[in-house]
């Protein structure tokens, strides 16, 4: 059994906590949290399970890697704290552990990444002999292994599109919605989530590892943005009411320019109500799903739902992408010390998983 360390508890590090001890091949060893109200709270409450884990949290960070666990699921944020994501991840790859993270965006495609975030991972991998794997929550399989395997089925593929299109009423991290991305500001309010270029340096790393994978060299990145206002002020429920005149929906694209055409995109369609922008493309039922299309002959359209926590879609996503993340645990463990993106590791069958509670 591979002693795991779930590094955060909230909408990842909750499903990251039911994943790990539902794996067959790993042991939740400590839940690390920020905030000393959680600390001393056992791992299954914190995760919203209907029975204890027998793993108290705790705020000790020394405490957890010094007894050399051999993996780390760090799902504490990194959108709007870069730099302390990666010296925690850093700090864990030295003391030898295996890493799972969707929290750094820059290292989705690896080889692309910037100096200063690959530098101190390399760093520490020489020194610990620890491992480090980045996927993203949006969900990175959807962007990554999913088109690239749906892709092969094709006689032909003129253009790859990667969709996400949900209903943000249902991701229940409000601060995010509000003023990360924007929802139910001013239609002259700057989300930091949508201003010129951070979409592409979000995105554009998988744009970079498809590419790679298909073959092909890239133009250029390029960026499209549209938002829109809402016609009638709405209620949700998870957030409260959204006026009239603000900041609805948004659609926005990051494309892979391929002898000068845009081939490789990820587009994400998000509203706030089924009722904004209602001409744009919607998920089968409303609330918010995942789809691939490759154009081309055949034409393929894959469309993925998932629930969770009380058939929330938001919810879903999120451990469907943690489920990439530790699913990849063991075979990282096996794996040689280094860094890796989703070229590298597989996704496998759920192996000694069927009918387990």
């Amino acid at each position: 059994m591979i002693s795991t360390v779930v590094w955060g508890t909230g909408n990842v590090g909750r499903a990251a906590i039911r994943a790990v001890d539902a794996h067959p091949k790993l042991k939740l060893a400590a839940v690390l949290v920020h905030d000393p109200g959680k600390a001393g709270r056992d791992a299954g409450d914190l995760a919203g399970l209907e029975h204890g884990l027998g793993v108290a949290a705790t705020d000790d960070i020394d405490a957890v890697l010094a007894a050399g666990p051999g993996a780390v699921v760090y799902a504490a944020t990194g959108d709007i704290r870069p730099d302390e994501a990666l010296a925690d991840i850093a700090r864990a790859v030295r003391a030898g552990a295996v890493v799972v993270t969707p929290a750094l965006y820059p290292l989705y495609d690896q080889r692309s990444a910037p100096p200063e975030f690959r530098d101190p991972v390399l760093s520490a991998i020489a020194d610990g002999g620890g491992s480090l794997f980045v996927s993203g929550v949006d969900p990175g399989w959807g962007n990554d292994v999913l088109p690239l395997l749906i892709s092969g089925l094709g006689t032909t593929v003129d253009a790859v599109r990667c969709q996400e299109i949900f209903d943000y009423s249902t991701y229940e991290q409000e601060e995010s919605v509000r003023y990360l991305v924007g929802m139910g500001q001013p239609m002259d309010y700057e989300p930091l989530m949508l201003a010129p270029s951070v979409p592409t340096m979000v995105w554009g790393g998988q744009i970079r590892l498809m590419a790679r994978a298909l073959g092909v060299e890239l133009d250029d990145i390029r960026e499209t943005m549209e938002r829109r206002p809402l016609t009638d002020t709405v209620s949700t429920r998870t957030m409260g009411e959204f006026a009239a005149g603000t900041q609805g929906a948004i659609r926005f694209e990051v494309q892979g320019i391929v002898a000068g055409e845009p081939r490789i995109v990820i587009e994400h369609i998000t509203r706030i109500h089924a009722s904004a922008a209602p001409d744009w493309p919607s998920p089968p039922d409303g609330d918010g799903a995942h789809r691939v299309i490759i154009e081309g002959r055949p034409r393929i359209e894959v469309t993925v739902t998932a629930t969770d926590e009380g058939e929330n879609r938001s919810a879903g996503g999120n451990a469907t992408a943690v489920g990439r993340l530790v699913g990849a645990i063991d075979w990282l463990v096996d794996a040689e010390p280094g860094l890796y993106d989703a070229l590298d590791v597989p996704l496998r069958p759920a192996a000694g998983r069927l009918g387990r509670k």
